[in-house]
């Protein structure tokens, strides 16, 4: 790395001062440029010196480093902030995140840690800048500014786990992506457990959904999504879960939203694979697609938790055609009939997905999905029964409404 990198220390110790310069000293590519005792005095000289990295411990007298740390993103904000701390809870990465600190590191942390972090956050900074001409703007910005129709939005949900809904989402978005010469994207929102990575063999630990937070800061718009996707071999786009469960706090819904809908203006097909629970961010995704793929299988469990989904969906204010119900591991030696269950939940059933456990559980367990590795299997073509319903309709998207029209008394999540 040739250029240097000018690096402003903030910490009311003097010693820790020292030893941070001196620690930075030994790197040919970083320079101390200077050094402050508090939050006022580390806005004062980051005016004049115009830090790139800032290293900021986060607990100081007068003003701490999370209040220091929010007046310098709006007052410098070429600036990347490093937050230094001896806790390491997760409200205090949370408030950090929140405030605009690009990294967070717990005391005491190695010399590698804390250089590898200043030219982590440099480096994003640095293409951050580079994509600035090019930024992706709000969805009806986008769609004014260009001739292209917004894709398709399909949400995968199902109010109860293991019906496999991931594995439905997966295969679908892989099969789109590699049959119909789309531009498919998955987004993985179990924002706590998301398996996605596991299903596509991805690593867990590259670029992700953590990775956006600080970009979204104060309501602002991403300048590039795709940097922070990551690409399969079927030509697919993945938006990874956080590698850790506690940064699904920091995902809101509104920035839930704002991420599907942008991916909504650059992209045919937008699949996203939705928690088994609601939540105000959940409800926010569900809101926001043109289709929600309600996953079943033929276990009572699961025909009671459609049913009520239904009715849940009803109250929402979502058409009847909003909603496909799609049942998973189809068999009729369960002793449960699909007429039987339409009857239950008042609803027909418009997709099946056959029951054939010995593929699905190899594919998984290979990270390689069905659809690319027993393309000829019922199960393989069941799904791509269900790509073509989603893919072959014509016409744009639904018009939005009002949210007057959504009730949400039926939930306390306020």
């Amino acid at each position: 790395m040739d250029e240097q990198i000018r690096v402003l220390i903030v910490d009311d110790i003097a010693e820790t001062r020292d030893h941070l310069t001196k620690l930075l000293s030994f790197e040919n590519d970083l320079t101390v440029v200077g050094a402050a005792a508090s939050g006022p005095e580390a806005i004062e000289i980051s005016q004049k010196l115009l830090p790139d990295v800032v290293l900021m411990d986060i607990n100081m007298p007068d003003m701490d480093g999370i209040t220091a740390t929010e007046r310098l993103a709006a007052i410098v904000p070429t600036a990347s902030i490093v937050m230094m701390s001896v806790q390491g809870e997760a409200d205090y990465l949370r408030r950090s995140m929140l405030a605009g600190a690009r990294e967070f590191l717990v005391k005491p942390f190695s010399s590698d840690e804390l250089t590898a972090s200043i030219r982590q956050v440099y480096m994003r900074e640095r293409e951050k800048q580079g994509r600035m001409p090019v930024r992706v703007m709000p969805v009806g910005q986008a769609a004014a500014h260009s001739d292209r129709e917004p894709g398709r939005v399909v949400a995968v949900f199902s109010p109860k786990g293991g019906v496999g809904r991931t594995t439905v989402a997966v295969n679908v978005a892989v099969a789109a992506a590699a049959d119909r010469d789309a531009n498919v994207v998955l987004m993985d929102a179990a924002f706590q457990f998301g398996d996605v990575a596991i299903l596509l063999n991805l690593n867990p630990r590259s670029r992700s959904i953590a990775d956006l937070i600080p970009e979204m800061q104060g309501g602002g718009d991403v300048e590039s999504l795709d940097t922070f996707t990551v690409t399969h071999s079927s030509g697919l786009r993945v938006l990874l879960a956080p590698p850790t469960p506690e940064t699904a706090d920091l995902i809101t819904p509104a920035a839930a939203r704002h991420i599907v809908e942008s991916f909504r203006a650059t992209s045919d097909l937008v699949v996203v694979d939705c928690p088994a629970w609601f939540s105000d961010t959940t409800l926010a995704i569900l809101d926001t697609a043109d289709v929600i793929l309600a996953v079943l299988t033929l276990e009572i469990t699961s025909i009671k938790s459609i049913r009520l989904f239904l009715e849940v969906a009803e109250q929402l204010g979502y058409p009847p055609d909003r909603v496909v119900l799609v049942l998973n591991r189809a068999d009729s030696a369960l002793g449960i009939r699909v007429a039987d269950v339409e009857q239950s939940i008042g609803r027909k059933i418009e997709h099946q997905i056959i029951s054939d456990g010995r593929t699905v559980v190899y594919a998984l367990n290979r990270g390689v999905p069905f659809v690319t590795s027993n393309r000829e299997m019922q199960v393989s073509q069941d799904i791509l029964r269900l790509v073509a319903s989603l893919t072959g309709e014509a016409g744009g998207r639904e018009p939005a409404r009002p949210k007057a029209e959504r009730k949400r008394g039926i939930f306390s999540l306020r």
